[in-house]
């Protein structure tokens, strides 16, 4: 079996590909550009040298042609669409990047596998697009529903990242509708741990921690909305429910909620954070202006009902073990003698 992971060097695409690589005996295929950082992936390089089950092509969503041919050189037989301007902050300020690398980077993607099944009446990929949770968006208190947020909610996106998410997610139903590709999407809520980028909130939390306590900053956390509230998931749990979605009886056209149990403001998990630190009681927390978004997605709750039943996933990862490896990955990161931008 061989899979194409879109994305491969991010945090989650390198996650899928541990994965892969620790339980499937699949060949794995990961999509990068020639400039995407190797970091994530570090730990996978000695392999593709050795072309030991991990082997990355160049391709890029805004480039058609490559992934034409990706798609008709690997003929992977599952794809991970994992890819994407994944920062709804920087999409306020980039809002046709975002949409054009997410909305109609999905589509030549779909339209790669499409071209290649009509190629090969025999070739049936099962494909996962990842939407996000962000298309729900700023649903009022007194309109979300007592057991959170299930697939039939409206869409209300809160941001150019979020609209972006909505047309990534209706390609992927509209290919397995119209075209009989057996193409599902999920709606992962926050989901972070290890390699976690630091433009994210309870990421730049661990990494300013981490330059505290070795004296690389001054001892303040500068922080956006603290009164979010957000349920976390750990990606590697993330990455074992994105395998079941697509060896669990997959069904075209599907879409899914996934998210973790625990449920708190940012501000509480900010002192989660701050309760693993020595420096604890130290350490200021200042509000940063740049840090906060026009609008947000403030009440991410998930009812995660449909997807568990329909696999039998579960959470497996406590959320302290998450934060906890996720400052750990941080001071590793820092001891190591990295620079960093303070963001």
């Amino acid at each position: 079996m061989k899979a194409l992971i879109t994305g491969i060097t991010g945090m989650v695409g390198s996650h899928m590909a541990d994965f892969l690589i620790e339980n499937t005996d699949w060949e794995v295929y990961g999509v990068c550009r020639w400039r995407s950082p190797l970091d994530n992936v570090e730990q996978l390089i000695d392999r593709v040298n050795k072309k030991d089950r991990v082997f990355f092509d160049y391709a890029d969503l805004n480039d058609e042609m490559s992934l034409i041919t990706v798609v008709r050189k690997i003929k992977p037989d599952y794809v991970f669409h994992l890819a994407a301007q994944s920062y709804p902050l920087t999409s306020f300020t980039a809002p046709i990047d975002t949409l054009n690398t997410n909305i109609i980077g999905t589509c030549r993607l779909l339209e790669a596998i499409r071209l290649e099944m009509e190629q090969d009446s025999e070739y049936r990929p099962v494909v996962h697009v990842c939407a996000s949770s962000e298309v729900f968006g700023k649903i009022p208190a007194e309109k979300k529903p007592e057991t959170g947020i299930h697939e039939e909610c409206p869409f209300h996106p809160a941001s150019p990242y979020a609209i972006s998410k909505v047309g990534t997610d209706l390609l992927g139903r509209y290919y397995a509708e119209a075209f009989g590709m057996t193409v599902m999407t999920t709606r992962m809520f926050t989901h972070t741990g290890p390699r976690r980028g630091d433009v994210f909130h309870e990421s730049t939390f661990a990494k300013q921690i981490a330059m505290i306590e070795k004296g690389m900053i001054e001892p303040v956390v500068r922080t956006g909305n603290l009164e979010s509230l957000r349920t976390y998931a750990d990606v590697r749990d993330a990455v074992r429910a994105y395998y079941m979605l697509v060896t669990k009886d997959p069904i075209a056209g599907a879409y899914y909620n996934i998210g973790g149990t625990h449920t708190c403001l940012v501000k509480d998990t900010l002192d989660t954070l701050l309760s693993m630190s020595p420096l604890k009681k130290e350490i200021r927390v200042e509000t940063d202006p740049e840090r906060l978004r026009p609008i947000d997605a403030d009440l991410q709750v998930p009812d995660c009902r449909k997807f568990k039943e329909h696999t039998g996933w579960e959470p497996k990862i406590p959320y302290e073990k998450t934060m906890e490896d996720l400052l750990n990955y941080w001071r590793a990161r820092v001891d190591k003698g990295e620079e960093f931008l303070t963001r």
